[in-house]
């Protein structure tokens, strides 16, 4: 096993093990972690294999906003050192790294659609004169592994603003020149740490890591990170996504540690300065494994979780 992955694994059950502790919190989860309960919490009848999708759905729709409540834009992600670059960066996609789009660089014009205010195609020239910054973060995949790069491009919301994008709107929409598309919620397109990326460790994007351009969301998954990108759209109607439209989570959030007072940009994962409770919570709807509460009842959470957090 990549020793990267053993210690992912090792975090999150000495995380988990913590958590689970008390045995309110046991019998909760018990009490969730059983078909009959989330059909009891949906409200959705266990009555043919239809119904079951549905209370998945349903289980899916409260984790996007749950995470949503939780989720809080001043929070950072780990950034790391250029020695705890990964090389080679794996390649991820859903086909093979030689199946990655050749896309011609004179040829390319993003284009962008929506609520965007100035709605001109920008040429990959344009694009390389804006202002430049770098993170090194780390890529967590869905499937289990993670692996640290180095990005480089635009604060994805300094573009947003430079095209007057409405940043009330609800989502940022991405097609890409491989077919695939995905959207993220407002408060992540306009979180410090989103890059429109054009580089790779110092160089040019190559193919496989999504040339011409790729968003680079360090609170995200991989999946949510989207590559060859070659249109931009902003909405209030939920545009969905190529894995997210097969079943993955939509918000696809990762966790992040509140602001380090002596100025530190992050810290790893589970650093223990959320309240318990809210980090249980985080913990559920990472892992799609509650639905105490329908959409009715969020505003219940939102009381609850504000509670904790003035606690």
């Amino acid at each position: 096993m990549d020793p990267e992955i053993k210690n992912d694994e090792d975090a999150i059950l000495k995380e988990a093990n913590g958590l689970l502790k008390d045995p309110a919190k046991r019998r909760l989860l018990g009490n969730v972690l059983t078909l009959g309960g989330l059909s009891l919490a949906t409200g959705i009848a266990l009555n043919h294999y239809g119904s079951v999708k549905e209370i998945l759905k349903a289980v899916s729709r409260f984790n996007d906003g749950a995470q949503g409540v939780i989720f809080n834009p001043h929070n950072l992600a780990p950034t790391y050192t250029e020695a705890d670059i990964k090389q080679p960066f794996p390649f991820n996609a859903f086909y093979s790294v030689d199946k990655a789009p050749v896309v011609d660089p004179g040829s390319v014009r993003l284009q962008l659609s929506g609520k965007i205010a100035d709605r001109r195609p920008w040429d990959l020239p344009q694009l390389y004169a804006l202002p430049h910054t770098e993170q090194i973060t780390r890529h967590i995949c869905v499937e289990g592994w993670s692996a640290i790069g180095r990005w480089g491009g635009v604060v994805f919301s300094e573009f947003l603003k430079r095209v007057g994008a409405d940043t009330t709107c609800k989502y940022v929409g991405f097609k890409c020149a491989d077919g695939y598309f995905t959207s993220i919620d407002m408060p992540t397109a306009l979180h410090s740490q989103t890059l429109l990326a054009f580089t790779f460790d110092g160089q040019l994007l190559p193919a496989k890591y999504g040339f011409p351009m790729k968003l680079r969301m360090p609170t995200k998954l991989g999946y949510k990170n989207p590559k060859h990108i070659v249109e931009i759209f902003v909405t209030n109607v939920y545009p969905g996504g190529y894995w997210e439209d097969l079943g993955y989570n939509w918000f696809g959030g990762v966790e992040l540690s509140p602001p380090h007072p002596d100025g530190e940009r992050g810290r790893p994962c589970g650093g223990g300065l959320v309240p318990p409770e809210a980090a249980l919570l985080r913990h559920f709807a990472l892992l799609n494994a509650t639905s105490l509460f329908r959409n009715g009842e969020e505003r219940v959470l939102r009381r609850q979780i504000d509670k904790w957090c003035i606690q």
